[in-house]
C-alpha cells in the first residue's frame, strides 16, 4: 500500500468494479482497487447466531461484516460489503436484459427511462462476461439433483398456468468441465484463486445468499479479481473512500480511511480516522447505486458541473418476495402435505418470464423465480409448529415411560422419534418466490444532512406489483398452498436487493449523469460503472447487465487510452 499514483483507481469490487479492474490491468494499466470490506475465503462466512450478529456493516459500532442495510422512506435495501461485492450474497442468476425492454422514452417530457444502448450493442459484452463467470444451468434431471422438490413444484404450478418455466444460467460450478455433476468434488482451476484455497462443486445447501463456504459460486473474487491480481492489480481491502476531487493539471485525488482489523468489535469514531491519499489519471466509481451516488452527492462541491440528473431515476428493479405456505396435494383420494423442501439446492434454480405491454400484453413485465434458504432456517420454521410437536411429545413420552417401566421395554425407538417431527408441513411445504421486473424508476436520492436519503414510494408502481403478486398468488393456488406477502408489504414498504439508478446514463447531461460509455459528462477520465448508471429497471436479475456495461465502458476507456498514446508518440 505504499504506491500512491496509478493509471486508474477503482472504488468498489462489485460487478462493475471487478470487471473494470481486470480489463484495465490486463491491458497493462497500473490499477488500484479500493474495497471498504474484507476478503471472504471459503469457510469464513458466519452461520451461528453469535457470529451472524457481527456480520453487518457499521464500522462506527465495530461491525465490519458482510451485510449493509439501508432504510429509507418507502423501502429498504440490502447490499454487500466485501471483496467481490454483491456477488458474495446474490443468488447467482445471469440473465440478459430483454431486447424489447431497452425502452426509449422522452425523459424530458414525462417519460421515465431512455436506454442509450441496445441489446445488440451489449451482446458481445454479455458473451465476454459469461466466458469469465462460466455459468451452468441447474442439472435438474441428474441424480441427486432430480430430488430438488422446489424445482419440480415450481415447474408444475407454472406450467398449469400456461407459463413457460426455464432453468436460467447460474454462476455456480455443479461439475468440472466434461464431467458429470457430483456435489462436493474439488473444482479444477486454471490458476490458483486469490484466496489460495480449494473450491468444491455445489453441495446443495441453499446458502448462496449467506455466502458460500465451499467456494461453489463463481463469485467475482474467484474470477475477475483473481485474474486482475494475476495482472498486478493492487487490491486493497478495508479501505473506505471518503472524498475525491479533480487535480490541477488532470486526474483525480482519492482519500480513504483504513478500517484496521484490530478495531473490529470496538466502537470507533470513524470521522476521525486518518485519511490516506492515492491519485490517478482515471477514476472509476463502482460502489453500487447507493454508494456511488452517495459519494458524488457528498463531494458535489468539487464537481460543480455535474448533471442535475444526479440522484434521479432510482428504483428497486421491481423486487418483491412472496411465499406459498403449507402446500398440499391430492394422493390416493386424500389431501397430504406437498414436499417442497426449499433448503435443498441452490437458492434459485428456475424462473418464468411474464410478458410486458411492449410484448403486446397488458401491464409491465416481470420475472418470478423459485427460491430457497439454508437448511438451518427450516429448523426455525419448525419451531412454529411447536404446539403440535408438544402434543406429540406428550403422547410419545407417555408411551416411552410405560415401555421403560414394563417388563419388556421397547428397544427400537426410531419410529417414535420420527413421529415427534410430525409431517413438517410448515418447514417442508413452503416455497419462497422472488419477483423482479419493470417497476417505475421515479425515486430521487438526496442528502439529508450528512446521510443519504431516498424518496421512493410504490404508488406509481402499484399496478406492476399487483400484477406480480397476482401471479405469485395463482402459483400458490396451484400448489394447494396459502399465499403470504412479505411482512414488509403490510407496512407499505418493499425491500430491494437490486437498487438501481442515481447516476443514470443519457445521451447528454440533460438526460443523464454519464454517457453511453460510462464517462461522467464534463469530467474526462471520471467513470461510473455499477447499477447506478441504469436509466431504469433491468427487469431480470441485473448483475449480468451491470458487468456487461462495465466491459463496454472498459473498451471505450482503453480505446481512448490507445488513441492518446498514439497522439503522444506522433
Amino acid at each position: 500500500m505504499n504506491e500512491t499514483h496509478f493509471d486508474a483507481v477503482i472504488i468498489g469490487s462489485g460487478f462493475g468494479g471487478s470487471v473494470m479492474a481486470y480489463r484495465l490491468a490486463e491491458a497493462g494499466l497500473r490499477v488500484c482497487l479500493l474495497e471498504r470490506g474484507k476478503a471472504y475465503p471459503p469457510g469464513s462466512f458466519p452461520r451461528s447466531p453469535y457470529r451472524m450478529r457481527k456480520n453487518f456493516w457499521d464500522p462506527s459500532e465495530g461491525l465490519h461484516g458482510l451485510y449493509n442495510f439501508w432504510g429509507f422512506r418507502g423501502l429498504d435495501a440490502v447490499v454487500s460489503s466485501g471483496l467481490g461485492g454483491g456477488s458474495l450474497i446474490y443468488a447467482n442468476v445471469l440473465l440478459r436484459k430483454d431486447e424489447k425492454w431497452f425502452v426509449k422514452e422522452d425523459v424530458l417530457n414525462g417519460g421515465y427511462e431512455y436506454w442509450p444502448v441496445t441489446r445488440a450493442e451489449l451482446d458481445p459484452h454479455y458473451d465476454a462476461v459469461e466466458r469469465m463467470l462460466r455459468p451452468q444451468k441447474y442439472p435438474f434431471d441428474h441424480s441427486p439433483y432430480d430430488e430438488t422438490s422446489k424445482t419440480r413444484a415450481f415447474r408444475l404450478a407454472t406450467e398449469r398456468l400456461g407459463l413457460e418455466p426455464f432453468l436460467p444460467n447460474l454462476a455456480v460450478t455443479f461439475a468440472n468441465e466434461g464431467e458429470a455433476p457430483v456435489p462436493g468434488e474439488p473444482i479444477r482451476e486454471e490458476h490458483p484463486n486469490l484466496h489460495g484455497r480449494t473450491r468444491y462443486t455445489c453441495r446443495l445447501t441453499g446458502e448462496c445468499d449467506f455466502g458460500c463456504n465451499y467456494g461453489s459460486k463463481n463469485t467475482l473474487d474467484y474470477t475477475y479479481l483473481s485474474e486482475a491480481q494475476l495482472h498486478n492489480a493492487d487490491l486493497r481491502t478495508r479501505c473506505e473512500v471518503k472524498a475525491f476531487e479533480p487535480r490541477d493539471g488532470g486526474g483525480y485525488a482519492v482519500h480513504y480511511a483504513y478500517h484496521d482489523p484490530e478495531r473490529e468489535g470496538h466502537k470507533t469514531d470513524t470521522s476521525h480516522l486518518p485519511l490516506h491519499t492515492v491519485t490517478a489519471d482515471r477514476l472509476v466509481l463502482a460502489a453500487g447505486s447507493l454508494g456511488s451516488t452517495f459519494l458524488l452527492l457528498k463531494n458535489r462541491s468539487a464537481f460543480p458541473r455535474l448533471s442535475r440528473r444526479l440522484g434521479t431515476r432510482f428504483g428497486g428493479n421491481g423486487d418483491l418476495l412472496t411465499f406459498a405456505v403449507k402446500s398440499f396435494e391430492e394422493s390416493g383420494g386424500a389431501r397430504v402435505p406437498r414436499i417442497i423442501d426449499p433448503g435443498y439446492g441452490p437458492v434459485i434454480t428456475s424462473a418464468v418470464r411474464v410478458g410486458d405491454e411492449l410484448d403486446g400484453e397488458e401491464g409491465r413485465g416481470f420475472y418470478l423465480e423459485d427460491a430457497g434458504f439454508p437448511e438451518h432456517l427450516t429448523w426455525i420454521l419448525q419451531v412454529f409448529d411447536t404446539p403440535g410437536a408438544l402434543w406429540r411429545w406428550r403422547l410419545t413420552a407417555s408411551n416411552l415411560v410405560r415401555s421403560w417401566l414394563g417388563r419388556e421395554p421397547e428397544t427400537d425407538l426410531g419410529a417414535e422419534l420420527s413421529e415427534l417431527l410430525g409431517q413438517t408441513e410448515l418447514s417442508a411445504g413452503i416455497l419462497p418466490m422472488i419477483g423482479m421486473g419493470r417497476d417505475i424508476p421515479d425515486g430521487n436520492m438526496t442528502l439529508r444532512g450528512s446521510k443519504l436519503d431516498v424518496d421512493w414510494r410504490k404508488l406509481k408502481s402499484g399496478p406492476f406489483f399487483d400484477r406480480l403478486r397476482d401471479t405469485a398468488r395463482r402459483i400458490a393456488g396451484e400448489l394447494g398452498a396459502d399465499f403470504e406477502d412479505n411482512p414488509m408489504w403490510y407496512l407499505g414498504r418493499v425491500i430491494t436487493v437490486h437498487p438501481l439508478g442515481g447516476c443514470p446514463m443519457g445521451r447528454d447531461e440533460r438526460e443523464g449523469v454519464v454517457g453511453p460509455y460510462g464517462e461522467v459528462f464534463n469530467y474526462p477520465g471520471l467513470y461510473v460503472a455499477d447499477g447506478s448508471v441504469m436509466p431504469g429497471p433491468v427487469g431480470p436479475n441485473p448483475s449480468l447487465t451491470i458487468a456487461a456495461l462495465a466491459d463496454r465502458f472498459a473498451d471505450r476507456l482503453l480505446e481512448k487510452d490507445r488513441s492518446a498514446a498514439g497522439s503522444a508518440r506522433r
